[in-house]
Order: C-alpha cells, then sequence, then structure tokens
C-alpha cells in the first residue's frame, strides 16, 4: 500500500487499499494501525480534509475496526 506523507496531529501518513477497504495510519510515535472497512468516500473525505486530524478522530477512529500492524 502506497503511504502518503502528512503533518496532522499525530498524523504522519496516510493509506488506502480500495480492493481490501482497509485504510493505514502512521502516527507519530512510529506506530501502524490499520482500519477494515472503510469505504472509498471515507478515505476521499479523509485524504482531503482540511483538518485531517479531526475527520480521523470523528470519523475514523472509534468507527472502524483497527489492528496494529507495527
Amino acid at each position: 500500500m502506497e503511504m502518503k506523507r502528512v503533518n496532522a496531529g499525530n498524523l504522519r501518513a496516510i493509506g488506502y487499499d480500495e480492493s481490501n477497504r482497509a485504510l493505514r495510519v502512521e502516527m507519530s510515535g512510529g506506530q501502524l494501525v490499520e482500519y477494515t472497512g472503510v469505504s472509498a468516500e471515507t478515505w476521499r473525505r479523509f485524504s482531503s480534509a482540511s483538518s485531517m486530524w479531526s475527520f480521523f478522530r470523528d470519523n475514523i477512529e472509534e468507527n472502524y475496526s483497527e489492528r496494529q500492524v507495527r
């Protein structure tokens, strides 16, 4: 999955795999977390949000299953 570098709150990189509906986020501490079941529309809104960190916390963090990748 291709990761795009960002600097938004604790987010350092984001990536999305549409075929698996999986969103990955790299946090400032180096943790890599994957969220499953994320729609392409949610990814589009997240990746273009003016406040990516707020969108992540309000719409992704608590609404989707997560697993630590590293």
